[in-house]
């Protein structure tokens, strides 16, 4: 797609986007009343303090600010929505969706999460959330968490790069702990099969439909040539490059990542799906199923007996997949959050009160 057809695109769905009720199928508002017992009055419902809908009467801009925010930047930059997502996506498995991939490194102390190598210089985005943090904080101060703009950015950049469309809860308050160390031990890296993934995401509640699911957020972004180098070069024994990797694509793959890769050398980027890279959709899997997967983490989805019925639904199904896709990301953003009095507000991302 040029420029000037993204360009339509945006602002079309921009404003449907800002016009538009959402659908969506989990319903995190508030639980039903107790049953009717003889001789007692029903009690009213328990307003839930985790909810659609949660800055209706005490910032009822909030969500309107951080979709202009998000819309500027992924006008300029398509690249943006991927990195937030994926941003979302590391914060929920490290400690929950608290902001804490936010939190700036303190000296004297153990590195925040942002600042792992597994994070840093891959992760982008953070100057979106600043932004809106920003206009936040003028507008209603010490109301809106980091946590929430985030997982609300996120869901922002899947409708402006893929018209996915959901409702996202409210209510998560800020963590006050990052740890670098956390990191490898929660995030799967790019050489898990489909069980050791299956396991990855179960630990976070999440099951292996959602994992497969979710994982189709590999149609946007990029990634670097050291995360899947291994499966051009010196596979094994046997194959000098993985048999798996359609062959005409590993030597475009080559091209992008020469050999052989010194520490001291750049790691070039590839971009994650060939397809359409800028687009939100279920041509992931369509990659899957040609031998096109960049990872080892994604091919093996499609290898798998465990998961590749799973990535072929995917394939015939679009609208399933985006429906699957806006329930997840959902799901996953209700990992172990905080409410109530716990955690806090940030007055600033960057750093705990």
């Amino acid at each position: 797609m040029n420029s000037l057809a993204l360009l339509s695109c945006l602002i079309l769905c921009f404003s449907v986007f800002t016009d538009a009720s959402y659908k969506y199928s989990y319903d995190y508002t508030s639980p039903p009343p107790p049953p009717k017992k003889s001789g007692y009055p029903s009690l009213p419902p328990k307003k839930s303090t985790f909810g659609i809908g949660f800055y209706s009467k005490s910032c009822p801009q909030a969500e309107g600010i951080i979709r202009k925010a998000v819309f500027k930047a992924v006008l300029m930059n398509p690249g943006f929505a991927a990195g937030i997502i994926r941003m979302h996506f590391h914060d929920c498995f490290i400690r929950g969706c608290d902001g804490s991939v936010l939190l700036d490194s303190v000296p004297g102390k153990e590195t925040a999460e942002k600042d792992s190598p597994i994070n840093n210089p891959s992760l982008r985005g953070f100057g979106v959330i600043d932004e809106a943090k920003a206009l936040l904080e003028k507008v209603c101060p010490h109301t809106v968490s980091c946590a929430d703009i985030l997982a609300y950015a996120a869901r922002d950049s899947a409708f402006f790069v893929g018209g996915i469309k959901y409702a996202v809860p409210g209510g998560r308050r800020d963590g006050r702990v990052s740890l670098s160390s956390e990191v490898i031990q929660n995030l799967p890296p790019p050489f898990f099969d489909a069980k050791q993934l299956e396991d990855n995401f179960k630990a976070k509640g999440l099951s292996l439909d959602e994992m497969v699911t979710l994982s189709g957020a590999h149609s946007i972004g990029v990634s670097h040539c050291s995360a899947f180098s291994n499966r051009l070069y010196g596979f094994n024994t046997t194959h000098p490059q993985d048999p798996s990797l359609d062959t005409r694509y590993a030597s475009f793959l080559k091209n992008k990542c020469p050999r052989p890769m010194s520490d001291t050398q750049d790691d070039p980027i590839v971009n994650l799906d060939v397809s359409s890279p800028i687009h939100l959709d279920n041509k992931y899997y369509l990659n899957l199923r040609n031998h096109k997967g960049l990872l080892t983490s994604d091919q093996t989805l499609y290898e798998s007996p465990l998961t590749s019925k799973l990535v072929l639904n995917n394939v015939k199904f679009r609208s399933t997949w985006t429906r699957k896709f806006a329930n997840a990301m959902v799901h996953m953003g209700s990992i172990e959050i905080l409410t109530d009095n716990k955690g806090e507000i940030r007055k600033n991302c960057h750093f705990i009160n």
